[in-house]
């Protein structure tokens, strides 16, 4: 597959130079989300090519959520938002500011990728060294972007289950801003703001925001000790215009967070309703220049982008010391992309990047005050080409190739390809896509006093095939979309019991709790069904995903169904908007049942949960709202042992100026 993938891209890029003197065209600008130029039946997306592109010429599977559906959704965190996308599982230990992560198509949650105005966020020292969507607020974001199955071939090693593409607002006027507060249950309260301006020049916006609440959620459900959470956010970015030919880029995004939680406390090692609480703080720095060629038909972006997470944990019941997490987790990244209008229908996007990453951590307790930390080290660079363009009327091909060199894992090449065939004027979109992954263990897997050594690479190939129909002049649309992954060498956790004599289990110091292992291989695959209709000022939207999930490891658990994995989930939302532009949302979600261990003998039980949303604008410039969640106060658990909020009443104002 590998060769027939190089060969095809090859073919490719003969085609482009023959034809790229003779038709020169303005390139995309490189990791750039926008909607302008796009035509009633399809929004431009980014995520799937790294470029703006057309979404019926797309043959991966992408949804899109712009500023007036965030707006809608009063949503709080980003990942409440996207687990209402189809294929997307969610898990939280808690209440708010708890651990959450994300799974694409069934995938694990570290192997999701997490960019933030084209900056790559992962933590290092995490367990898979992948993202906690905890302390990701909604903020300032104004797009986000869902790719599903394995996109290693342009994003890199964390993409294996997709891809989360999140773009921050810029400003549309010469200075102008917003400001948005709301108050509600469990003494919730956040505020947050934003001001910026579009000169000749310069463009530039700043935001910020705060929130806080008392929790509700703890290890025994609803009804014991309150975990509290407050985080404040600031944002900010710049583009420079230098010339007609060039311009600098510039962001950042700092977070500075503080959660409670509830833990293990000995000597019985078991979910508690403890006092532990933490901090997390988070940097990202970006800096780019930005570059057009031949008339534009040439766009390159060179880059240096830096990320940092610092977690530190506290148990103050713990004997002789309270603290119990000392982590650290660094990226250093210089990349190259360039995008080549190579003709009036094909566009090439090529790149190079190197990625250094650093971690440290140690866990302080009771028998070891000051333990000597895990450090590692790891560089990765990679090269990738990708070609989309037109084979013919309505026929759109996508075929790429990357090329990773791992310090310690050496040299793994992947392909990608993708169709996506346009009929009807746009009203049927025929989708198909095959790509490859690889992830490289992390290196809190590789060094912590968890770690392995010996681990080896994951690997996976994914594939999908879909149709998207328009019916009634666009006023109702329908998808459906077939989905499988197989997963080699996956790394998971293996406990060590006490009565075990598996060499695994001691180190120089003694027994350990467990340790990182590859098991063979694990695969999934389901489908996934959506549909939207606009009856006059009633809009309909649904969506339903099914996934089997299946361990394929020779052992007791061979042909289990992999952890926090439901087989079936549903949203479904219902808004009326009345002609002065107040508008009422009813929105049900559904989550089937799952197991919390991998022998599926510990199980979560199924829920439903039905939320109510309004809007009414005071004025052009002043917007009030409210919503109740969990409105039938339903129990439930998306973590075995951890409850989640019960009924919630939130309401706000949004100010624009």
């Amino acid at each position: 597959m590998k060769t027939l993938l190089f060969a095809t891209t090859c073919l490719l890029a003969s085609a482009f130079a023959a034809v790229a003197l003779a038709d020169e065209r303005p390139a995309p600008e490189p990791d750039v989300a926008g909607t302008e130029g796009a035509s009633p039946v399809s929004e431009l997306v980014v995520t799937a090519t790294r470029t703006p592109e057309a979404a019926d010429t797309i043959g991966q599977s992408v949804t899109a959520l712009d500023a007036a559906d965030i707006r809608a959704s009063q949503a709080v965190v980003v990942a409440d938002l996207v687990a209402r996308t189809p294929g997307v599982l969610f898990t939280r230990n808690g209440g708010m500011g708890a651990p959450t992560q994300l799974r694409l198509r069934g995938a694990e949650s570290d192997q999701t990728l997490v960019v933030i105005d084209g900056v790559k966020l992962n933590d290092p020292s995490a367990t898979g060294s992948g993202y906690n969507f905890a302390n990701l607020l909604v903020g300032d974001v104004a797009r986000i972007e869902v790719l599903r199955g394995a996109q290693s071939t342009l994003w890199g090693s964390q993409a294996i289950g997709g891809v989360i593409n999140l773009v921050t607002a810029e400003p549309e006027t010469a200075f102008g801003g917003a400001l948005q507060a709301e108050a509600g249950s469990y003494q919730t309260f956040s505020l947050r703001g934003a001001v910026g301006g579009r000169g000749e020049r310069l463009v530039w916006r700043l935001a910020a925001s705060r929130f806080e609440t008392d929790g509700d959620a703890s290890a025994y459900g609803r009804g014991g000790e309150r975990d509290g959470y407050a985080d404040t956010q600031i944002s900010g970015r710049a583009r420079v215009v230098l010339s007609e030919q060039v311009s600098a880029d510039f962001r950042a995004f700092w977070s500075d967070a503080r959660n409670e939680f509830d833990g293990f406390p000995a000597p019985a090692y078991a979910f508690a309703d403890t006092a532990e609480y933490g901090f997390t703080k988070d940097l990202t720095a970006y800096a780019g220049l930005n570059a057009s060629a031949f008339d534009g038909a040439l766009r390159s972006r060179l880059a240096y982008a830096y990320t940092r997470t610092d977690r530190d944990s506290y148990n103050p019941d713990q004997a002789k010391t309270t603290r119990t997490l000392d982590s650290a987790g660094e990226n250093r990244r210089v990349e190259y992309q360039g995008v080549w209008a190579v003709s009036e229908t094909w566009t090439a996007t090529f790149g190079a990047e190197h990625e250094d990453a650093e971690m440290r951590t140690a866990a302080p307790n009771a028998f070891d005050v000051n333990p000597t930390p895990g450090r590692g080290k790891a560089s990765i660079t990679g090269l990738y080409v990708q070609a989309h363009g037109e084979v013919a009327p309505g026929l759109s091909l996508t075929a790429g190739l990357r090329r990773d060199d791992h310090d310690t894992y050496g040299l793994h090449s992947l392909g990608q390809l993708a169709a996506a065939w346009s009929l009807n004027e746009g009203a049927t979109v025929l989708r198909a896509s095959f790509g490859q992954g690889f992830k490289a263990p992390s290196l809190y897997q590789l060094y912590s006093e968890y770690g392995n050594l010996t681990l080896d690479p994951e690997e996976s190939d994914a594939w999908d095939a879909g149709i998207e129909q328009a019916l009634a002049g666009g006023r109702l649309r329908v998808s459906a979309t077939w989905f499988a992954r197989e997963t080699t060498n996956q790394v998971d956790f293996f406990s060590c019991a006490s009565t075990s004599v598996d060499p695994m289990c001691f180190t120089g110091v003694g027994r350990r709790f467990g340790y990182y292992a590859n098991t063979a291989a694990s695969r999934a695959h389901g489908a996934e069904l959506s549909a939207s209709a606009q009856l006059g000022a009633l809009t309909m939207e649904a969506n339903y995903t099914w996934v089997d999930s299946e361990n394929r490891s020779p052992g007791p658990n061979r042909g289990k169904s992999l952890v926090r994995r439901p087989e079936s989930q549903a949203n479904i939302s219902w808004t009326y908007a009345w002609a002065g532009g107040a508008s009422a949302t009813a929105a049900l979600r559904y989550v089937g049942e799952s197991y919390d261990n991998a022998a599926n003998t510990a199980r979560v039980a199924s829920y439903t949960v039905v939320d109510l949303r309004a809007s009414y604008p005071v004025n052009a410039r002043l917007d009030v709202f409210g919503r109740v969640e969990n409105l039938f106060d339903e129990d439930y658990e998306t973590i075995r042992n951890y409850g989640s909020p019960g009924r919630s009443v939130f309401a706000g104002l949004r100010a624009r100026f």
